[in-house]
């Protein structure tokens, strides 16, 4: 499958329609091969139709992307001798516009399937409704999953379906019975035996259904807390969260009182909300996925816009393991109004809510939703609407009726706030007794005990012996080799006894210690990080017990845990609070050691690092973090810790970091507004503390130059391109960088400074699929060049990693190396301050700029060029060969010093280059340069070319505030002609808002009109010539 996401990966889930029923299977996050293994049936009441298969990718954030679409008429399926189409891949095929035409391939397995037609024949006849078949459609790959949902629409008893239900009867019994004469205006087909369903599978499925159906729900609950593979809870569903409160209650009983089978909750909300005609369905084992599955139905209360209506609600177990369950209903409502275009899915997630005062426990219930639109529809907007009002109205009721079962827990009550959490945090007093008892109780120690008692008792009961070989007197040496033996285990036990009381005596001094309980001084960013507990820690000592501690280090601030001797699973209950940081901190290092003694090197238990960037601040509330590292992952090692990052200083503190970046800059840096930093943190999925510093047209130099943008904020740099429908999108810290250097201009940079940057090894391997090159020892480099304003552009990028991540000593080091470059910069900037009265007109149309980042959206095209030229498409596509011809025919377009990069391969008949060159005076009067991306590809019919430009232009007025894109359409006449038609349409890609839109906008289109006129006249002249010899 083709990549969707700027990620270069996709989220894939498939929709399948056959008349008015629709299926939707699963999402298959961040992969391009997606295997779903998901059977379908549709029942089958027209032949005529088709089964049609499309691929989505799914978006969080807006609209799924439409990947492709097969269609498979039933027809088809019928015609086959055994009523099968076999296991067959299908080419997606593309919308009709779309510019991605290969689309990729779906295995389908598609076959008819006849059930219990013998008996239920005449019942389906005198109801009106008739299933002579079924096709069951699967997507063999992985994961097995079943879908046992089956809609089926209802036939209304008119004349013309019951002719169709009785040449549907014919069609089914004409191979072994006599064809009844068929009535006018019908067609006969012959309809051969489908095989039948082996029994023995049907037995088996029953057997399951039964012993799960007879189970109590406790049982059901045990086998999926036997099969819970852990992990963590599924995320609240994007709709919106409808019930958000807590109950005094175990999660196990609300578990039971909301869904078990035996509960009159359902009933009891049915009576509130004024449901009738209730039918619960069993909860049963979905035989492939293992997960619990029930349905039941009602009549819904009619409302003042609609009437009362039956809604089918399919309830599903995702996560059950004891202590935390989650339930997605998913509801139909067949009868209502554009009931086929969407499902309202409801999840459900009960988890443990903090322990209460009396001691007892509490349960966390929260009630999400969603609307899932199996297909686009121009009511969307409406039904959403209509049905979250439903949703809202629905589970405030639920919420009057849970309040009365069970007490609600205020969450003020429980010390859910950051200072309720920290306060409930006690620190774990050991006495002088305990730890003694914690080093002496072992073997080495009662050993050594024994052996030396033995050894006085010997002494005291043996006479002296005679001096004998090299003895004298004072000097006893050991008579055999038993006795040597016997000596130096002594020695060796008493060494290890010494040691032991060293270590005792260092752990009474360490035994309060650590930076816990110092409080932060200052205002800005506040850290604070409650260290509660570790598990599984490893040992590296010989007694089988570790002295562990921990070392926090955040933005060059380090705190320091106390020691917690001879455990494993320690309990620190400690608080650590950093002063207050002008920088919002983008990771927190966290090492845990073993304590050998104040003098010798500390052996790294293992680590981990919490990155701010990618984590949402209301998840690090209470979370356990895996210890890296090959010790801590032998041992599954964990921490328990709890993390508040606060901004004391509210929007003051933004500001004041841009007037800081000022001074370094030498450049005033504006505001954004609040809807641009939510553009640029929804484009690279940041949280809502970041905020956009500035942004910069630029080109991205891997294999061949790519045109996009790069971002700059506080905590990261970024960089994004959308070009001919290929999105690259990534973005790596400032910590994580090891270097910047500038490489002068050359040739391959199309005449502009290229700036380097390298990260430190194995740093930054998100972004590893925008680095140019990648060194022996894992370092990547990523160069971007054509930058619309360079020296502004690395100011700004040398300012924020020097604020970011250098010591004060590389920072003035850095800035003694650059002493002279500012000086010639001032000298620069001077000699460029006296300038014409247009300069100074165009410095005052761009202060006049708001500059705010608008996003980048699909670009509108229009058509500022067409002619049918006399000259065949070939010779026409020497204007895009890199020859003298097309060289030719852009000076005389007024564009000089042009130059090209070779086409190089990008895929099947699609190729790119990049072009560059200068505007004389005559079409520019502030002259500017400029760069461009080329894409060339053959048309779909082939008989033509399509070459598609993206254009950005340096040293211009508000040049950096757009791309220009421009499409070049070069189709044959046919075989009697030797012309082609030429259609050129152009657009303007706006980056920044400004109020001179229409102004720049005719602008270009007149400048573009008159250089397309002279380049394709230049063509004809030189083709009727004959002059020009054309290099093959």
């Amino acid at each position: 499958m083709p990549p969707m996401d700027p990620n270069g990966s996709s989220d894939p889930y498939v929709k399948l329609k056959l008349g008015h029923q629709r299926f939707k299977t699963k999402v298959v996050k961040k992969c391009l091969s997606p295997s779903w293994c998901e059977e379908f049936s549709f029942k089958v009441e027209d032949l005529k139709e088709q089964l049609v298969v499309s691929v989505y990718d799914e978006d969080k954030f807006f609209s799924d992307d439409f990947v492709g679409s097969v269609k498979i008429p039933v027809s088809s399926v019928f015609d086959t001798v055994n009523k099968s189409l076999g296991t067959v891949w299908y080419p997606l095929q593309p919308k009709k516009k779309s510019k991605i035409k290969d689309c990729g391939e779906i295995l389908l397995t598609i076959c008819f399937s006849q059930i219990n037609l013998q008996s239920d024949l005449q019942s389906q006849v005198e109801n009106g409704t008739m299933s002579p078949a079924r096709s069951s459609t699967s997507s063999r790959m992985s994961s097995p999953l079943r879908s046992s949902e089956e809609l089926t629409a209802p036939i209304k008893e008119e004349k013309s379906n019951k002719e169709k239900i009785s040449g549907l009867i014919s069609q089914i019994f004409s191979r072994n019975n006599e064809l009844p004469p068929p009535s006018v205006g019908n067609k006969v087909t012959e309809l051969p035996e489908v095989p039948e369903t082996d029994e023995s599978e049907v037995s088996e499925d029953k057997t399951e259904e039964q012993s799960s159906s007879s189970s109590t729900f406790e049982e059901l609950m045990k086998k999926l807390e036997e099969k819970d593979e852990g992990g963590e809870m599924p995320a609240n569903l994007p709709g919106g969260i409808m019930l958000d409160q807590m109950y005094a209650i175990p999660p196990s009983e609300l578990n039971s009182f909301l869904f078990s089978s035996e509960s009159n909750y359902l009933k009891q909300l049915a009576d509130v909300q004024g449901s009738t005609d209730l039918q619960v369905g069993p909860w049963k084992f979905d035989l492939e996925t293992g997960s619990l599955k029930r349905t039941f139905t009602y009549i819904k209360a009619p409302s003042r816009l609609i009437k009362a209506i039956k809604a089918i609600e399919d309830q599903t177990y995702l996560k059950a393991d004891g202590k935390c369950f989650t339930v997605l209903s998913s509801v139909n409502t067949p009868e209502a109004p554009y009931a086929s275009n969407y499902r309202v899915e409801v999840q459900t997630a009960i988890s443990p809510g903090p322990e209460l005062p009396s001691g007892e426990e509490c349960s966390h219930l929260v009630v999400s939703w969603r609307m899932n639109f199996l297909h686009s529809t121009m009511m969307k907007g409406m039904i959403e609407g209509g049905a979250r009002q439903g949703v809202k109205e629905s589970f405030e009721q639920v919420a009057s009726l849970l309040s009365e079962k069970f007490k609600v827990v205020d969450v003020k009550d429980v010390g859910s706030g950051k200072e309720q959490v920290l306060a409930s945090l006690q620190v774990e007093k050991q006495s002088d007794w305990k730890l003694a008892v914690q080093y002496f109780a072992n073997f080495t120690v009662i050993s050594t005990i024994f052996m030396g008692f033995y050894v006085l008792v010997h002494i005291f009961l043996a006479m002296p012996s005679t001096i004998q070989g090299l003895e004298f007197g004072g000097l006893d040496l050991p008579d055999s080799i038993g006795e040597m033996v016997v000596c130096g285990v002594l020695v060796l036990q008493g060494e290890r006894v010494m040691h032991l009381i060293s270590r005792f005596m260092q752990a009474r001094v360490h035994k309060v210690g650590g930076d816990h309980g110092i409080k932060a001084t200052g205002d800005g960013w506040l850290l604070t990080v409650a260290l509660v507990e570790g598990t599984n820690l490893p040992t590296v000592d010989s007694c089988c017990l570790s002295d562990p501690y921990v070392v926090f280090a955040c933005n060059g601030k380090t705190r320091t845990s106390s020691i917690k001797f001879q455990k494993s699973d320690p309990r620190w209950n400690e608080i650590f609070e950093f002063d207050a940081m002008d920088d919002p901190p983008s990771t927190l290092d966290i090492e845990v050691y073993d304590f050998d003694g104040p003098f010798d090197e500390a052996v790294s238990l293992g680590h981990t690092q919490i990155n701010f960037v990618r984590s949402n601040i209301s998840d690090l509330g209470d979370m356990w973090v895996p210890l890296q590292g090959q010790l801590a992952q032998a041992c599954q090692s964990k921490l328990h810790l709890r993390i508040f990052l606060n901004n004391t200083r509210g929007s003051n503190i933004i500001k004041e970091y841009l007037t800081k970046m000022e001074k370094e800059v030498g450049k005033k840096i504006k505001l954004r507004s609040p809807q641009t930093n939510s553009a640029f943190q929804k484009l690279f999925k940041l949280p809502p503390e970041e905020f956009l510093i500035n942004d910069f047209t630029c080109h991205l130099k891997r294999r061949m130059p790519l045109q996009g943008r790069l971002f700059l904020s506080a905590r990261i740099i970024g960089f994004h391109s959308d070009l001919f429908g290929h999105k690259t999108n990534f973005y790596f810290l400032w910590e994580d960088i090891e270097d910047v250097q500038v490489v002068p201009p050359t040739l391959s940079s199309m005449g502009s400074p290229v700036v380097v940057i390298t990260l430190h090894p194995e740093r930054g391997l998100d972004a590893k699929h925008g680095a140019k090159t990648q060194d022996a020892e894992g370092r990547l480099k990523f160069h971007f060049q054509s930058f619309v304003s360079f020296n502004v552009a690395h100011r700004t990028i040398m300012a924020l990693w020097r604020a970011r991540a250098l010591s004060p000593e590389q920072k003035a080091e850095i800035a003694d190396e650059e002493s002279d470059d500012k000086n010639q910069q001032m000298l620069e900037d001077e000699s460029s301050s006296v300038k014409s009265d247009d300069d100074s007109e165009n410095r005052s149309l761009q202060s006049e700029e708001s500059g705010s980042f608008l996003g980048l959206e699909d670009v509108s095209m229009s058509v500022v060029y067409s002619s049918v030229l006399s000259v065949p498409s070939n010779f026409v596509m020497e204007l895009f060969s890199g020859s003298e011809l097309e060289r030719r025919a852009m000076d005389r377009a007024h564009c000089v010093n042009y130059s090209t990069s070779p086409w190089e391969f990008e895929k099947t008949d699609v190729y790119q280059r990049q072009t560059y060159y200068k505007f004389d005076v005559s079409v520019s009067r502030y002259g500017g340069e400029v760069t461009s991306s080329q894409q060339k590809s053959r048309l779909t019919d082939r008989n033509g070319w399509l070459v598609e430009e993206v254009t950005t232009l340096h040293g211009v007025p508000l040049g950096d505030y757009f791309t220009l894109h421009t499409k070049y359409q070069i189709e044959d006449q046919g075989s009697r002609s030797t012309g082609c038609k030429v259609v050129v349409y152009f657009g303007i890609a706006w980056l920044k808002s400004t109020k001179h839109k229409k102004k720049i906008t005719k602008n270009i289109h007149a400048n573009l009109q008159d250089r397309m006129m002279i380049m394709f006249s230049t063509i004809e002249k030189e083709f009727v010539s004959g002059k020009q010899h054309i290099q093959p």
